[in-house]
């Protein structure tokens, strides 16, 4: 038996992936992951096998990944981020655990990866100082229903929100929704932070508010970043307190 390691590659760029990631990939045999985060790592796949597959053949990916390292390959699956969030991690997890423990491939576990809330909320200043959610806004895999509680959850709680997924060529009305839903519960001036492409080449930033950021470009590679009744903007730079001067002032 071979063995299989999940790994988050970070958001984009090299340098921001960990040494740890990069020697377990240089490491491996075979390689697979969704052909956009493959190409993010080329310079490291020289002499591999490649799986790579579109986008919605998660399944298919990590059965094939499961079944190079059940055959004695050395494999790792790869996710953009980090691995444990949205990323393969649990589906890589379930497949093994299907198996009969005799045609288990040997789990190399799971290498931590810079989400893409961390390096957006890192363009934007320090909007993830305080509590926060994160919330995707795709419903492939989730009812509508449920991620609008959830929304509504989040606003009514003041947190911090981040979206993944916040909109698609087909999916455009969902950020409208979560923006009527944020709204009732918080001032129309409150700082949203908009990343696209975090620290990949075309990377783009834009800090709106609460009642226009839906004008702005959104798209799947985007991270929007809603602000808390506390966040506030300066000088270019989105920032929620922690509360250190009010403690400090013995407030």
């Amino acid at each position: 038996m071979g063995k299989i390691t999940v790994i988050g590659i970070g958001p984009g760029s090299l340098e921001d992936m960990t040494p740890r990631a990069r020697k377990a990939i240089e490491a491996a045999a075979v390689v697979a992951g969704y052909n956009t985060y493959i190409k993010l790592i080329e310079p490291l796949l020289a002499d591999k096998q490649v799986i790579g597959t579109a986008m919605m053949q998660e399944i298919e990916r990590c059965r094939m990944a499961v079944d190079e390292a059940a055959a004695g390959r050395d494999t790792v699956v790869v996710s953009s981020g980090d691995a444990g969030v949205y990323g393969m991690a649990g589906l890589v997890l379930e497949l093994i655990l299907q198996r009969e423990e005799s045609q288990r491939p040997a789990f190399g576990g799971i290498i931590a990866g810079v989400s893409a809330v961390n390096a957006a909320a890192s363009v934007l200043g320090a909007p993830l100082m305080h509590d926060f959610a994160v919330i995707s806004l795709s419903n492939l895999l989730t009812p509508w229903e449920l991620i609008r509680k959830r929304i509504e959850m989040a606003a009514q709680g003041d947190f911090v929100t981040a979206l993944y997924n916040p909109k698609s060529k087909k999916r455009v009305q969902n950020i409208e929704e979560v923006r009527e839903i944020m709204l009732k519960h918080r001032d129309p001036q409150t700082p949203v932070g908009i990343v696209t492409a975090a620290s990949r080449d075309k990377e783009a930033k834009v800090i709106s508010t609460l009642a226009d950021f839906t004008k702005e470009d959104i798209n799947m590679f985007s991270m929007v970043i809603i602000g808390n009744s506390q966040t506030y903007v300066k000088e270019g730079w989105m920032i929620t307190p922690r509360g250190y001067e009010n403690k400090e002032n013995g407030l």
